[in-house]
């Protein structure tokens, strides 16, 4: 029989890493793209990855696009998230790897599950499996999959996985034959319970989120808006899993003025913002229960020059010091 995720609290590492109670760590979601720019510079991002780690960030962020279109509002091409992850766990070392998300209705669970295993082993045990349903109807349809079917299909496929990624390991088959069904394992073995984040709702209710998932991870709202988002999902949290620790994360936009001092605008799901007043805006979120925030940096500058501009302004406030400063200090 599964544990439940009581009964693994010891084995949390990763996410204990990122998510703590009345902390906030702050992610970076790749690709870090030039405004106007579509095709992604693999080596590049590979590079700033380990400039990212070095800074000090605590995650790595990687979104699931499986196909373009001229119709979709971000035309970059995304590589897969899979041959992504396996080389961004071989050219860092401590830094988390989080999937935002990986589409689970549109791929099969037990291939989610070895790909995720695999990264998990590779990495060290660096992986926190962010999940989603996606909900393009013409991507749906494009792999032969019906939008109405998503919720109930996520519920089933992540059942799957998570009896998969459990340290007592199960491969549920779709199908049993009529002969002797064949005796399946997932290798390699987890060693630890992989953990299961959800991104967006995928159609569930808060409080089967809180029930099955480490956390809950939306995309960033107005502020009044995302404390009412969080006193939802500490009710649902004490309703489903009473005394229980489940983080809640956001995703937001900056728009990194060039100017450090610069005051914050509003923009759709986030901000246009020098770094002193991003730490303003960071730390109203620790305050009102954000326990991660993933950064998706929009900028004309170099990156690197923005990185350093985010590890020197931002990072140290909420604790996240660069490698050489901890070596230093």
């Amino acid at each position: 029989m599964t544990a439940s995720l009581a009964d693994v609290s010891t084995e949390r590492t990763v996410e204990r890493r990122v998510f703590r109670e009345g902390h906030l760590s702050i992610g970076l979601t790749l690709p870090l793209m030039s405004p106007g720019a579509s095709e992604v510079d693999l080596n590049q991002q590979l590079a700033l990855a380990a400039h990212a780690e070095a800074l000090g960030f605590a995650a790595l962020w990687i979104r699931d696009v499986p196909l373009n279109s001229p119709d979709y509002p971000d035309p970059t091409g995304h590589s897969d998230p899979w041959v992504l992850l396996g080389a961004l766990a071989a050219r860092t070392r401590a830094i988390a790897l989080i999937t935002g998300a990986i589409v689970l209705t549109l791929r099969h669970p037990l291939h989610v599950a070895k790909a995720a295993v695999s990264v998990s082993a590779l990495s060290g045990g660096r992986l926190v499996l962010g999940l989603g349903s996606g909900d393009r109807p013409a991507e749906y349809a494009a792999f032969g999959r019906n939008t109405e079917e998503r919720r109930t299909l996520f519920r089933a496929h992540w059942d799957t996985v998570a009896a998969a990624l459990d340290v007592d390991s199960r491969v549920v088959p779709d199908l049993v034959p009529d002969a002797a069904p064949s005796r399946f394992s997932l290798l390699p073995r987890p060693s630890a319970r992989v953990p299961m984040l959800s991104v967006g709702s995928a159609g569930q209710s808060v409080d089967w989120i809180a029930r099955h998932a480490v956390g809950w991870a939306t995309y960033h709202r107005e502020p009044q808006v995302q404390r009412e988002r969080y006193r939802l999902w500490r009710q649902a949290v004490e309703r489903s899993a009473p005394g229980a620790f489940r983080s809640f994360s956001s995703a937001m936009r900056v728009e990194l003025a060039d100017r450090a001092d610069a005051p914050p605008t509003a923009i759709e799901l986030g901000y246009r913002t020098g770094s002193r007043a991003l730490v303003d805006v960071l730390e109203q979120q620790r305050a009102s229960g954000t326990h991660h925030v993933a950064l998706s940096l929009s900028s004309a500058r170099p990156w690197e020059e923005v990185l350093e501009e985010l590890g020197k302004e931002v990072l140290p406030v909420f604790g996240q010091a660069s490698a050489t400063r901890e070596v230093s200090g």
